[in-house]
């Protein structure tokens, strides 16, 4: 089959999975919010004086620390929810299978997100 596409057309097509660039700078985006978000989470932390559970209580309840949290933990439940996307297309390969985990991977990354989100809540107020 010919394709009549200029070449222009072709650069500015999808993929070959039909999603382009989009996923790829998700992901990238992602991974660099983890990159400074997580020393900065896990050094408030250990400066808290985590290990007794009402400096914990005290650094999740604070401001900072509740918002420093959910921002590591928002970023790293995406970036897992991407990368388990990534390889659920590249590896399953029965179409029932694959729509069954890309669903069931949405619905743990985003049920993980709320119970982490609420339990923040829950200390914070």
């Amino acid at each position: 089959m010919n394709d009549f596409r200029t070449p222009t057309a072709k650069v500015r097509g999808l993929g070959a999975s039909g999603h382009g660039a989009g996923h790829w700078i998700a992901q990238r985006v992602s991974g660099i919010a983890m990159f400074f978000l997580a020393p900065v989470f896990v050094w408030m932390l250990a400066t808290s004086g985590a290990p007794d559970p009402d400096a914990t209580r005290a650094f999740f309840a604070s401001p900072a620390g509740s918002i420093v949290s959910l921002l590591t933990l928002t970023a790293a439940f995406y970036h897992m929810r991407l990368g388990l996307q990534v390889v659920i297309e590249d590896y399953i390969h029965k179409s029932g299978t694959k729509v069954f985990l890309l669903i069931a991977n949405t619905l743990l990354s985003l049920g993980l997100w709320l119970a982490a989100a609420f339990a923040l809540l829950k200390i914070a107020l």
